[in-house]
């Protein structure tokens, strides 16, 4: 009975199945927001046509998360398939700054014996590359050829391009070479190697990695589209700030550089996807976009507004975590198909593993997709979070449980917790956790027994202040 239920299957099914290994490209974006693309927010100022193609193309995830609400340890946990608590990367690298309390111990740098996604995949015969930002070590042993990547153009310590003359060339980047010519603009010359390799690898099975620093600060784009967006913005009324504990945050979407800088890498984004079409592999590439942590809209200019989720970079509510995800993978995936499951950033190496054919032999914490991309359900009953650091952009040093609609955060100067219904209250305006004690209870062990399974690290005491609280 299976094989006669089994040969009505598509045919695309069948030839996926068949088929050479597939091609794997990752698109990150740095600082993204859940609400910085069309395809997720019908009113975005930003114009996003090319990633809002690939949706349509792929399977879009309304659920999807960054494990942390800063860059350095999702992209720890991009290439390792592991929560980055396991190993207290749960800062940026190396960020320490101090609040009430001080910060958890902070390790800040990506470690030689982690087995990472580019490594998984050499070990499958891929040809490997990188570009962009890496901000997973200090000094070059530590950088992408030291970690599986053949190829490496513009990975290195820095998490922005804060040399030269940082988004136009000259760049001054020690590991994008030859420098460009003057003026060219960062997420063009990235998108042109990655085209390169891609044209260059096209008969071979290739990882390609385009890691953006776009749209990381500095706030620099080019003067046609500021000129662009300054338009745009004049027939767009209503308050810009509201208040966020005691930060003002950003609630309308109307900064003309940073629309510019998200339409330079939508533009960037479509040069790559139309390069796998002239190349002749988009059939057989599987294709990720996804982003680190949160549009940023509590400080440094504040650019993005992600109403109507709370909060953004650095804060543990769904403002900071919850990512734009799009997967592409011809024959499995349903073109402009949509999903609710929750997924991660963990899930990322697991799921390329196993498209690939790689049998993973050592403990990870993703899951693969794959039941996802397929239209089920994933067997997934919670995912955590913990970030033990007072963030320049004002968040509150906590950590959160979801199981299922519910998300319960936790505060950790004072151990209080706050139980939201997402279904309900995407933007977690209303606390339900006095009059929902049994579900509290439940998610807060759960919480508590992740703590001790990853080892989790805790706020210091500072100067004479007592021990903070801890669980």
């Amino acid at each position: 009975m299976k094989f006669y239920i089994a040969i009505f299957l598509p045919l695309t099914f069948w030839l996926s199945v068949f088929a050479e290994k597939p091609n794997v490209l990752v698109f990150l974006v740095d600082d993204l927001g859940y609400m910085d693309i069309g395809a997720n927010n019908p009113d975005c100022f930003y114009e996003t046509p090319h990633i809002d193609e690939l949706a349509s193309t792929g399977m879009r995830f309304t659920d999807g998360y960054a494990a942390n609400p800063v860059c350095s340890p999702t992209r720890y946990s991009l290439m390792t398939g592991k929560y980055p608590t396991r190993v207290k990367a749960t800062n940026f690298f190396s960020g320490k700054r101090s609040g009430k309390f001080n910060p958890a111990p902070l390790h800040d740098k990506m470690d030689l014996d982690e087995i990472t996604l580019a490594e998984i995949l050499k070990g499958q015969e891929y040809q490997t590359f990188f570009a962009g930002k890496w901000h997973l070590g200090p000094s070059k042993e530590w950088w992408p050829k030291g970690q599986g990547f053949d190829i490496n153009m513009g990975g290195w310590a820095k998490g922005g391009p804060y040399t030269g003359k940082k988004y136009f060339s000259p760049f001054k980047n020690p590991e994008l070479h030859p420098d460009s010519p003057d003026g060219e603009h960062l997420p063009n010359r990235l998108a042109n190697e990655t085209v390169k390799f891609i044209n260059q690898n096209k008969d071979k099975a290739f990882l390609a990695y385009l890691s953006f620093y776009s749209v990381h600060t500095p706030l620099q784009g080019r003067k046609g589209l500021i000129e662009k967006y300054k338009k745009k913005a004049t027939k767009i009324s209503g308050e810009e700030f509201g208040p966020l504990h005691d930060r003002k945050v950003r609630i309308l979407q109307k900064h003309a550089v940073y629309a510019a800088m998200v339409e330079a890498m939508d533009e960037a984004v479509g040069k790559v996807l139309t390069a796998l079409d002239e190349a002749g592999v988009t059939d057989n590439t599987m294709v990720f976009f996804t982003s680190d942590n949160g549009g940023l809209s509590t400080s440094e200019g504040s650019p993005t507004s992600n109403l109507p989720l709370r909060g953004g970079k650095g804060w543990v509510y769904e403002g900071g975590i919850r990512e734009p995800w799009i997967i592409r993978y011809p024959g499995v995936t349903k073109p402009g198909s949509v999903s609710s499951e929750m997924i991660c950033s963990i899930d990322l190496l697991p799921t390329v593993a196993s498209s690939v054919g790689s049998k993973i032999k050592h403990d990870i914490d993703g899951i693969d997709l794959t039941p996802a991309l397929l239209g089920k359900q994933l067997d997934r009953e919670a995912l955590y979070w913990h970030y033990p650091h007072y963030s320049n952009q004002g968040g509150i040093p906590g950590g959160a449980v979801r199981m299922g609609d519910y998300k319960l955060f936790e505060n950790y100067e004072n151990g209080k917790v706050s139980l939201y219904n997402l279904k309900e209250d995407i933007g977690e305006t209303k606390d339900l956790s006095s009059y929902e004690p049994k579900r509290v209870n439940n998610m807060r062990n759960k919480l508590h027994a992740w703590y001790k399974e990853v080892d989790a690290k805790f706020l210091q005491p500072k100067g004479e202040s007592k021990n903070p609280w801890s669980p």
